[in-house]
Protein backbone atom coordinates (compact mmCIF):
# COMPACT_ATOMS: atom_id res chain seq x y z
CA UNK A 1 0.00 0.00 0.00
CA UNK A 2 1.64 3.27 -0.85
CA UNK A 3 1.49 5.87 1.97
CA UNK A 4 1.14 9.63 1.74
CA UNK A 5 3.70 11.79 3.23
CA UNK A 6 2.30 13.36 6.07
CA UNK A 7 3.29 15.71 8.77
CA UNK A 8 0.78 16.78 12.31
CA UNK A 9 1.69 19.66 14.89
CA UNK A 10 -0.66 20.50 17.04
CA UNK A 11 -2.05 23.60 18.52
CA UNK A 12 -2.31 23.33 22.45
CA UNK A 13 -4.20 25.85 24.25
CA UNK A 14 -4.51 29.49 23.33
CA UNK A 15 -0.81 30.43 21.72
CA UNK A 16 0.75 27.21 22.52
CA UNK A 17 1.93 24.43 19.44
CA UNK A 18 4.18 22.10 19.65
CA UNK A 19 7.02 22.98 17.10
CA UNK A 20 7.90 20.11 15.15
CA UNK A 21 7.03 16.53 14.50
CA UNK A 22 8.69 14.04 12.37
CA UNK A 23 6.89 12.90 9.47
CA UNK A 24 8.10 9.23 9.56
CA UNK A 25 11.08 7.33 10.89
CA UNK A 26 13.96 7.90 9.35
CA UNK A 27 14.47 3.94 7.89
CA UNK A 28 10.98 4.19 6.25
CA UNK A 29 10.77 7.67 5.23
CA UNK A 30 10.87 6.01 1.20
CA UNK A 31 7.44 4.22 2.15
CA UNK A 32 5.40 5.71 -0.68
CA UNK A 33 7.20 5.11 -3.54
CA UNK A 34 10.09 2.32 -4.59
CA UNK A 35 13.19 2.79 -5.50
CA UNK A 36 15.19 0.19 -7.30
CA UNK A 37 18.34 0.14 -8.29
CA UNK A 38 20.25 -2.19 -10.84
CA UNK A 39 23.65 -3.45 -9.77
CA UNK A 40 25.44 -4.78 -12.41
CA UNK A 41 27.39 -8.05 -11.36
CA UNK A 42 30.65 -6.75 -13.40
CA UNK A 43 30.39 -3.44 -11.10
CA UNK A 44 31.08 -5.38 -7.88
CA UNK A 45 34.95 -5.06 -8.19
CA UNK A 46 34.53 -0.84 -8.26
CA UNK A 47 31.80 -0.92 -5.82
CA UNK A 48 31.75 -3.69 -3.58
CA UNK A 49 28.13 -4.53 -2.37
CA UNK A 50 29.60 -2.77 1.25
CA UNK A 51 29.61 0.51 -0.30
CA UNK A 52 25.64 0.88 -1.28
CA UNK A 53 23.64 2.96 0.66
CA UNK A 54 20.63 0.41 1.43
CA UNK A 55 19.07 3.09 3.09
CA UNK A 56 17.49 4.75 0.01
CA UNK A 57 16.38 1.63 -1.69
CA UNK A 58 13.55 -0.30 -1.66
CA UNK A 59 15.01 -3.09 -4.02
CA UNK A 60 18.34 -4.09 -5.67
CA UNK A 61 17.88 -5.61 -9.43
CA UNK A 62 20.68 -7.61 -9.04
CA UNK A 63 22.03 -7.51 -12.95
CA UNK A 64 21.81 -10.32 -15.18
CA UNK A 65 21.85 -13.66 -16.13
CA UNK A 66 21.47 -14.68 -19.63
CA UNK A 67 19.11 -16.89 -21.14
CA UNK A 68 20.80 -20.13 -23.20
CA UNK A 69 18.84 -21.24 -26.22
CA UNK A 70 18.77 -24.72 -24.37
CA UNK A 71 16.66 -23.38 -21.27
CA UNK A 72 20.12 -23.10 -18.87
CA UNK A 73 21.07 -19.88 -17.56
CA UNK A 74 24.74 -18.20 -18.46
CA UNK A 75 25.59 -16.70 -14.82
CA UNK A 76 28.99 -15.65 -16.18
CA UNK A 77 28.82 -13.42 -18.50
CA UNK A 78 27.75 -10.28 -16.08
CA UNK A 79 29.59 -11.61 -13.15
CA UNK A 80 26.49 -13.07 -11.09
CA UNK A 81 28.72 -15.18 -9.27
CA UNK A 82 28.32 -17.04 -6.15
CA UNK A 83 30.39 -14.57 -3.98
CA UNK A 84 29.07 -11.92 -5.57
CA UNK A 85 25.17 -13.01 -5.56
CA UNK A 86 25.91 -14.35 -1.48
CA UNK A 87 27.74 -10.54 -0.35
CA UNK A 88 24.93 -8.77 -2.01
CA UNK A 89 22.03 -10.57 -0.61
CA UNK A 90 23.71 -10.49 3.02
CA UNK A 91 24.17 -6.88 3.11
CA UNK A 92 20.66 -5.95 1.51
CA UNK A 93 18.86 -8.42 3.86
CA UNK A 94 20.15 -7.26 6.85
CA UNK A 95 19.45 -4.02 5.99
CA UNK A 96 15.86 -5.02 5.10
CA UNK A 97 15.68 -4.19 1.86
CA UNK A 98 14.55 -6.89 -1.50
CA UNK A 99 17.53 -8.23 -4.36
CA UNK A 100 15.74 -9.62 -7.24
CA UNK A 101 18.04 -11.07 -9.85
CA UNK A 102 17.76 -10.12 -13.30
CA UNK A 103 17.53 -12.13 -16.43
CA UNK A 104 18.15 -10.44 -19.83
CA UNK A 105 19.52 -7.23 -21.39
CA UNK A 106 20.23 -5.61 -24.14
CA UNK A 107 20.26 -7.65 -27.31
CA UNK A 108 18.51 -10.40 -25.60
CA UNK A 109 15.17 -11.17 -27.58
CA UNK A 110 17.11 -13.90 -29.93
CA UNK A 111 17.96 -15.63 -26.45
CA UNK A 112 14.76 -14.92 -25.21
CA UNK A 113 12.97 -16.59 -27.80
CA UNK A 114 15.02 -19.95 -27.94
CA UNK A 115 14.86 -20.22 -24.24
CA UNK A 116 10.88 -19.65 -24.19
CA UNK A 117 9.83 -21.90 -27.18
CA UNK A 118 7.74 -24.62 -26.37
CA UNK A 119 10.45 -27.39 -26.01
CA UNK A 120 12.30 -25.52 -23.60
CA UNK A 121 9.99 -22.84 -21.85
CA UNK A 122 9.16 -25.48 -18.74
CA UNK A 123 12.84 -25.80 -18.45
CA UNK A 124 13.95 -21.87 -18.26
CA UNK A 125 11.05 -21.26 -15.38
CA UNK A 126 12.08 -23.88 -13.65
CA UNK A 127 16.37 -22.80 -13.62
CA UNK A 128 14.82 -19.52 -13.10
CA UNK A 129 13.34 -20.20 -9.85
CA UNK A 130 16.09 -22.64 -8.74
CA UNK A 131 18.55 -20.48 -9.06
CA UNK A 132 16.70 -17.34 -7.26
CA UNK A 133 15.92 -19.99 -4.24
CA UNK A 134 19.46 -21.61 -4.05
CA UNK A 135 21.08 -18.09 -4.25
CA UNK A 136 18.50 -15.99 -1.61
CA UNK A 137 16.81 -13.74 -4.21
CA UNK A 138 13.09 -12.39 -3.30
CA UNK A 139 12.29 -12.40 -7.32
CA UNK A 140 12.93 -12.40 -10.67
CA UNK A 141 13.32 -9.48 -12.98
CA UNK A 142 12.91 -10.11 -16.95
CA UNK A 143 14.74 -7.69 -19.17
CA UNK A 144 13.63 -8.76 -22.38
CA UNK A 145 15.01 -6.30 -25.27
CA UNK A 146 13.71 -5.71 -27.83
CA UNK A 147 10.28 -7.33 -27.29
CA UNK A 148 7.92 -6.65 -30.71
CA UNK A 149 4.76 -7.67 -30.79
CA UNK A 150 6.18 -10.61 -32.53
CA UNK A 151 6.96 -11.57 -29.19
CA UNK A 152 3.54 -10.99 -27.70
CA UNK A 153 2.85 -14.89 -27.18
CA UNK A 154 6.02 -16.07 -25.93
CA UNK A 155 6.54 -13.12 -23.90
CA UNK A 156 2.87 -13.62 -22.47
CA UNK A 157 3.44 -17.55 -21.48
CA UNK A 158 6.79 -16.74 -19.82
CA UNK A 159 4.83 -14.40 -17.42
CA UNK A 160 2.23 -16.80 -16.86
CA UNK A 161 3.99 -19.61 -15.92
CA UNK A 162 6.71 -17.75 -14.22
CA UNK A 163 4.09 -16.00 -12.08
CA UNK A 164 2.13 -19.47 -11.32
CA UNK A 165 5.95 -20.48 -10.06
CA UNK A 166 7.17 -17.95 -7.77
CA UNK A 167 3.62 -18.55 -6.26
CA UNK A 168 4.44 -21.60 -5.14
CA UNK A 169 6.74 -20.41 -2.46
CA UNK A 170 5.71 -20.32 0.80
CA UNK A 171 6.74 -16.48 0.92
CA UNK A 172 5.39 -14.13 -1.80
CA UNK A 173 8.06 -13.84 -4.16
CA UNK A 174 8.73 -10.58 -6.70
CA UNK A 175 8.38 -10.74 -10.73
CA UNK A 176 9.46 -7.08 -12.06
CA UNK A 177 9.88 -6.06 -15.58
CA UNK A 178 12.08 -3.44 -17.14
CA UNK A 179 9.95 -2.45 -20.62
CA UNK A 180 10.60 -0.11 -23.21
CA UNK A 181 9.98 3.96 -23.10
CA UNK A 182 8.86 3.64 -26.11
CA UNK A 183 8.26 0.25 -27.86
CA UNK A 184 8.42 -1.16 -31.53
CA UNK A 185 5.34 -0.94 -33.65
CA UNK A 186 2.86 -1.24 -33.21
CA UNK A 187 3.16 0.08 -30.06
CA UNK A 188 -0.21 -0.29 -28.98
CA UNK A 189 0.16 -3.87 -28.72
CA UNK A 190 3.09 -3.99 -26.23
CA UNK A 191 0.78 -1.26 -23.82
CA UNK A 192 -2.28 -3.45 -24.54
CA UNK A 193 0.20 -6.93 -23.34
CA UNK A 194 1.16 -5.27 -20.43
CA UNK A 195 -2.68 -4.31 -19.32
CA UNK A 196 -3.76 -7.74 -20.06
CA UNK A 197 -0.66 -9.10 -17.61
CA UNK A 198 -0.28 -6.39 -14.86
CA UNK A 199 -1.92 -8.68 -12.10
CA UNK A 200 1.35 -11.16 -12.44
CA UNK A 201 3.63 -8.10 -11.77
CA UNK A 202 4.63 -6.03 -8.60
CA UNK A 203 6.49 -3.49 -10.72
CA UNK A 204 6.51 -2.51 -14.17
CA UNK A 205 9.78 -0.10 -14.45
CA UNK A 206 9.41 1.77 -17.95
CA UNK A 207 13.29 2.31 -19.19
CA UNK A 208 12.65 5.99 -20.01
CA UNK A 209 16.11 6.68 -21.15
CA UNK A 210 17.82 6.50 -23.83
CA UNK A 211 15.33 8.33 -25.43
CA UNK A 212 16.93 10.03 -28.68
CA UNK A 213 19.78 9.69 -31.16
CA UNK A 214 21.50 10.74 -34.15
CA UNK A 215 18.67 9.23 -36.29
CA UNK A 216 17.30 10.30 -40.01
CA UNK A 217 15.11 13.05 -39.10
CA UNK A 218 15.98 13.43 -35.85
CA UNK A 219 17.22 16.50 -33.89
CA UNK A 220 19.26 16.86 -30.93
CA UNK A 221 17.68 15.72 -28.00
CA UNK A 222 17.65 14.90 -24.21
CA UNK A 223 18.37 11.39 -22.93
CA UNK A 224 15.81 11.35 -20.33
CA UNK A 225 13.68 14.34 -20.53
CA UNK A 226 10.77 14.70 -18.10
CA UNK A 227 8.73 16.34 -20.38
CA UNK A 228 8.49 17.36 -23.96
CA UNK A 229 7.71 20.99 -24.06
CA UNK A 230 5.06 20.20 -26.55
CA UNK A 231 8.28 20.41 -29.00
CA UNK A 232 7.49 17.96 -32.51
CA UNK A 233 10.25 16.64 -34.97
CA UNK A 234 10.19 19.36 -38.18
CA UNK A 235 10.43 16.03 -40.17
CA UNK A 236 7.46 14.59 -39.05
CA UNK A 237 5.51 16.33 -36.66
CA UNK A 238 5.41 14.05 -33.61
CA UNK A 239 6.18 14.75 -30.06
CA UNK A 240 9.21 14.29 -28.91
CA UNK A 241 10.01 11.30 -26.50
CA UNK A 242 9.77 12.03 -23.20
CA UNK A 243 8.93 10.37 -19.32
CA UNK A 244 5.80 11.70 -18.97
CA UNK A 245 4.83 10.82 -23.17
CA UNK A 246 6.06 7.32 -22.29
CA UNK A 247 3.91 7.44 -18.96
CA UNK A 248 0.98 8.62 -20.53
CA UNK A 249 1.12 5.99 -23.19
CA UNK A 250 0.83 2.83 -20.87
CA UNK A 251 -1.55 4.61 -18.63
CA UNK A 252 -3.71 5.09 -21.97
CA UNK A 253 -2.96 1.39 -22.94
CA UNK A 254 -4.73 0.39 -19.11
CA UNK A 255 -1.34 -0.14 -17.00
CA UNK A 256 -2.47 0.75 -14.07
CA UNK A 257 -0.36 4.25 -12.19
CA UNK A 258 0.74 2.11 -8.84
CA UNK A 259 2.03 -0.94 -11.76
CA UNK A 260 4.81 1.90 -13.16
CA UNK A 261 7.90 3.17 -12.04
CA UNK A 262 10.23 5.13 -14.20
CA UNK A 263 13.63 5.34 -14.75
CA UNK A 264 16.67 7.97 -13.28
CA UNK A 265 20.01 7.63 -15.70
CA UNK A 266 23.18 7.51 -13.89
CA UNK A 267 24.74 8.06 -17.66
CA UNK A 268 23.99 10.78 -20.40
CA UNK A 269 24.48 11.25 -23.62
CA UNK A 270 27.29 13.37 -25.39
CA UNK A 271 26.61 15.02 -29.23
CA UNK A 272 29.43 15.24 -30.43
CA UNK A 273 30.49 17.52 -34.06
CA UNK A 274 28.13 17.31 -36.86
CA UNK A 275 27.06 19.86 -39.10
CA UNK A 276 23.56 21.47 -39.41
CA UNK A 277 21.75 24.47 -40.26
CA UNK A 278 24.70 26.65 -38.63
CA UNK A 279 28.33 26.44 -39.26
CA UNK A 280 28.77 25.02 -35.77
CA UNK A 281 28.39 21.43 -34.17
CA UNK A 282 26.18 20.16 -31.70
CA UNK A 283 26.01 22.31 -28.69
CA UNK A 284 22.09 23.03 -27.89
CA UNK A 285 18.78 20.41 -27.67
CA UNK A 286 16.81 20.83 -30.81
CA UNK A 287 19.44 21.42 -33.30
CA UNK A 288 18.77 19.85 -36.81
CA UNK A 289 21.86 18.68 -39.11
CA UNK A 290 22.57 17.89 -42.60
CA UNK A 291 25.70 15.92 -41.12
CA UNK A 292 24.97 13.63 -37.99
CA UNK A 293 26.44 13.86 -34.51
CA UNK A 294 28.44 10.95 -32.68
CA UNK A 295 26.81 9.97 -29.80
CA UNK A 296 28.92 8.39 -26.85
CA UNK A 297 26.99 7.01 -23.25
CA UNK A 298 28.82 8.51 -20.66
CA UNK A 299 28.42 7.40 -17.12
CA UNK A 300 28.07 10.44 -14.80
CA UNK A 301 31.12 10.60 -12.92
CA UNK A 302 32.85 11.12 -16.18
CA UNK A 303 30.85 14.16 -17.07
CA UNK A 304 31.48 15.69 -13.96
CA UNK A 305 35.43 14.76 -14.16
CA UNK A 306 35.59 15.17 -17.61
CA UNK A 307 33.30 18.00 -18.79
CA UNK A 308 31.26 20.11 -16.08
CA UNK A 309 31.82 23.59 -15.78
CA UNK A 310 29.28 26.05 -14.08
CA UNK A 311 29.43 28.04 -17.22
CA UNK A 312 28.59 25.61 -19.32
CA UNK A 313 25.68 23.91 -17.42
CA UNK A 314 22.13 24.70 -18.44
CA UNK A 315 18.72 23.95 -17.10
CA UNK A 316 16.10 23.42 -19.83
CA UNK A 317 12.93 24.41 -18.28
CA UNK A 318 10.45 23.33 -20.81
CA UNK A 319 11.94 19.33 -20.86
CA UNK A 320 12.81 19.56 -17.32
CA UNK A 321 16.53 18.54 -17.89
CA UNK A 322 20.00 19.19 -17.44
CA UNK A 323 22.84 20.10 -20.30
CA UNK A 324 25.89 21.11 -21.07
CA UNK A 325 26.69 23.29 -24.27
CA UNK A 326 30.34 23.20 -25.38
CA UNK A 327 31.55 25.39 -28.19
CA UNK A 328 35.00 25.21 -29.68
CA UNK A 329 36.76 27.10 -32.50
CA UNK A 330 36.56 23.78 -34.44
CA UNK A 331 32.92 22.66 -34.88
CA UNK A 332 33.94 18.78 -34.70
CA UNK A 333 34.62 19.67 -30.88
CA UNK A 334 31.66 21.12 -30.33
CA UNK A 335 29.33 19.15 -27.93
CA UNK A 336 25.94 19.42 -26.37
CA UNK A 337 26.01 16.93 -23.54
CA UNK A 338 22.59 15.53 -22.04
CA UNK A 339 22.69 13.94 -18.43
CA UNK A 340 20.36 13.59 -15.31
CA UNK A 341 21.94 15.78 -12.07
CA UNK A 342 20.52 16.19 -8.58
CA UNK A 343 17.66 18.52 -9.73
CA UNK A 344 16.80 16.24 -12.45
CA UNK A 345 16.71 13.31 -10.54
CA UNK A 346 14.54 15.21 -7.05
CA UNK A 347 12.09 16.37 -10.08
CA UNK A 348 11.66 12.72 -11.07
CA UNK A 349 11.12 11.71 -7.94
CA UNK A 350 8.14 14.48 -7.52
CA UNK A 351 6.82 13.84 -10.88
CA UNK A 352 6.66 9.88 -9.65
CA UNK A 353 4.63 11.03 -6.53
CA UNK A 354 2.43 13.20 -8.98
CA UNK A 355 1.50 11.39 -11.17
CA UNK A 356 0.97 8.93 -8.16
CA UNK A 357 2.91 5.93 -9.89
CA UNK A 358 4.13 3.07 -8.03
CA UNK A 359 8.37 4.12 -7.61
CA UNK A 360 11.20 5.03 -9.59
CA UNK A 361 14.07 3.08 -10.74
CA UNK A 362 17.92 3.62 -11.75
CA UNK A 363 19.94 2.69 -14.59
CA UNK A 364 23.16 1.94 -12.47
CA UNK A 365 23.99 3.02 -9.43
CA UNK A 366 28.04 1.94 -9.81
CA UNK A 367 28.03 4.96 -12.44
CA UNK A 368 28.10 8.09 -9.60
CA UNK A 369 29.95 6.16 -7.04
CA UNK A 370 33.39 6.56 -5.98
CA UNK A 371 35.36 5.17 -3.22
CA UNK A 372 35.03 7.04 -0.18
CA UNK A 373 33.08 9.70 -1.33
CA UNK A 374 29.29 10.29 -0.81
CA UNK A 375 27.48 9.48 -4.34
CA UNK A 376 26.26 12.55 -5.07
CA UNK A 377 23.15 11.24 -7.53
CA UNK A 378 21.97 8.63 -4.89
CA UNK A 379 22.07 10.91 -1.44
CA UNK A 380 20.06 13.33 -4.01
CA UNK A 381 17.35 10.26 -4.29
CA UNK A 382 17.84 9.80 -0.62
CA UNK A 383 16.95 13.17 0.75
CA UNK A 384 13.80 13.55 -1.97
CA UNK A 385 12.78 10.14 -0.45
CA UNK A 386 12.82 11.63 2.91
CA UNK A 387 11.27 15.18 1.86
CA UNK A 388 8.85 16.99 3.43
CA UNK A 389 10.07 14.99 6.54
CA UNK A 390 10.17 17.70 9.87
CA UNK A 391 7.39 20.87 9.48
CA UNK A 392 7.84 23.41 11.56
CA UNK A 393 5.14 26.11 13.31
CA UNK A 394 5.21 29.13 14.57
CA UNK A 395 2.32 32.30 15.25
CA UNK A 396 3.24 35.61 14.36
CA UNK A 397 0.34 37.66 15.58
CA UNK A 398 -2.72 35.93 14.61
CA UNK A 399 -1.23 34.07 12.47
CA UNK A 400 0.13 30.70 12.17
CA UNK A 401 3.23 30.16 9.87
CA UNK A 402 4.24 26.66 8.79
CA UNK A 403 7.54 25.84 6.56
CA UNK A 404 8.62 22.77 5.50
CA UNK A 405 11.37 21.51 2.91
CA UNK A 406 9.75 20.87 -0.82
CA UNK A 407 11.17 19.08 -3.71
CA UNK A 408 11.52 21.07 -7.07
CA UNK A 409 8.21 19.84 -9.09
CA UNK A 410 6.61 19.10 -5.98
CA UNK A 411 2.99 19.29 -5.31
CA UNK A 412 1.45 19.58 -1.63
CA UNK A 413 -1.57 20.17 0.36
CA UNK A 414 -1.70 21.75 3.24
CA UNK A 415 -4.72 21.16 5.90
CA UNK A 416 -5.96 21.54 9.56
CA UNK A 417 -8.39 19.74 11.54
CA UNK A 418 -9.65 19.81 15.29
CA UNK A 419 -10.14 16.44 15.74
CA UNK A 420 -7.93 13.52 14.94
CA UNK A 421 -10.41 10.89 15.91
CA UNK A 422 -12.06 11.64 13.07
CA UNK A 423 -10.89 11.80 9.05
CA UNK A 424 -12.29 15.32 8.09
CA UNK A 425 -9.31 17.67 7.22
CA UNK A 426 -9.95 21.39 5.97
CA UNK A 427 -8.07 22.23 2.91
CA UNK A 428 -5.75 25.81 3.61
CA UNK A 429 -3.60 25.42 0.34
CA UNK A 430 -2.46 23.17 -2.47
CA UNK A 431 0.88 24.24 -3.56
CA UNK A 432 3.51 23.52 -6.97
CA UNK A 433 6.75 23.79 -6.90
CA UNK A 434 7.95 25.11 -10.38
CA UNK A 435 11.71 25.54 -9.27
CA UNK A 436 14.38 24.36 -7.41
CA UNK A 437 12.39 23.59 -4.49
CA UNK A 438 13.59 24.40 -0.48
CA UNK A 439 11.91 26.22 2.34
CA UNK A 440 8.17 26.81 1.56
CA UNK A 441 6.42 28.76 3.54
CA UNK A 442 2.54 28.37 4.01
CA UNK A 443 0.29 30.73 6.59
CA UNK A 444 -2.79 29.93 8.08
CA UNK A 445 -4.62 33.85 8.09
CA UNK A 446 -7.76 32.31 9.36
CA UNK A 447 -6.79 33.15 13.56
CA UNK A 448 -8.04 29.25 14.94
CA UNK A 449 -10.69 29.50 17.81
CA UNK A 450 -10.59 25.99 19.16
CA UNK A 451 -8.17 24.98 21.89
CA UNK A 452 -6.56 22.87 19.36
CA UNK A 453 -5.63 22.44 15.67
CA UNK A 454 -3.54 19.86 14.12
CA UNK A 455 -1.98 20.36 10.25
CA UNK A 456 -0.69 17.80 8.17
CA UNK A 457 1.15 18.38 4.49
CA UNK A 458 0.77 15.54 2.35
CA UNK A 459 2.76 15.31 -1.48
CA UNK A 460 0.98 14.55 -4.04
CA UNK A 461 -2.19 16.35 -2.85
Amino acid sequence: MKKLFESACVRAGAKTFLLIVALLPEGIARADLWCAGYYPGWEQGAMPASNVDFTLLTHVIHFSLIPNSNGSLNTSANGISVPNSSDLVTRAHAAGVKVIISVGGASSESAFQAATSSPNLSTFINNLTNFMATRGYDGVDLDWEPLPATDTSQFTNLVNGLRAALNGFPDHKLLTAAVGAYPPDPPSSEYSMFAMLQSQFDQINIMTYDLSGPYPGWVTWFNSPIYDGGYRFPSTGGLVPSVDGAVNNFLGGGVLAAKLGVGIAFYGYIWSGGSGTSTGGATLPRQTWTVAPTVSTPSYNAIMSGYYQSNLYHWDTSAQAAYLSISNVSPANDMFISYDDQRTCQSKVSYARNRKLGGVMIWELAQDHQSGQPDPLLQSIKQALATPGLTAIETTDQNVNLSFTSLPLGSYRVQWTTDLTVNAWSTLVVTNVSGLGGLLQVTDSNPPTESQRFYRVQTPP
